[in-house]
């Protein structure tokens, strides 16, 4: 399975830990994959940018005349499309978080100051 001795050495520690502790571990490091901020949105959104335009360079080399500029347009295109649906999911996030946090602190509020129960009291008054 593990060839080298260095390789076994890393990956000792990964494989003495618990699987909560393993899952955990790989729950902190997909957080590292996700885009929370517009800032992070952004920076994403330019580097796809970057990237399609050096494509569509290298389409309008090789495909000149119309058929370069056609792919050149579809790969900046796509950067469009992919750009609005990044900061579309991010502004759908965000709701979502505060629609749970609204929910929760609505749920700790009615646990919190609950009504009194009519029927204790009934009890009271017919021990009285």
């Amino acid at each position: 399975m593990i060839d080298s001795p260095g390789m076994a050495a890393l990956a000792r520690p990964l494989l003495d830990r618990s699987s909560a502790k393993r899952m955990e571990m790989l729950r902190k490091v997909a957080r590292l994959f996700v885009i929370k901020t517009h800032w992070e949105a952004y920076m994403i959104i330019y580097a796809l940018a970057t990237g399609a335009v050096q494509r569509g360079q290298a389409y309008l080399t090789q495909f000149p005349g119309t058929g370069g500029e056609l792919l050149f347009l579809a790969c900046t295109g796509a950067v469009f499309m992919a750009g609005a649906k990044i900061l579309d999911c991010i502004k759908y996030e965000k709701a979502a978080v505060l629609a749970r946090r609204a929910t929760s602190a609505r749920t700790c509020a009615q646990a919190h100051f609950k009504a009194p129960n009519e029927n204790a009291g009934a009890a009271e008054r017919e021990a009285a």
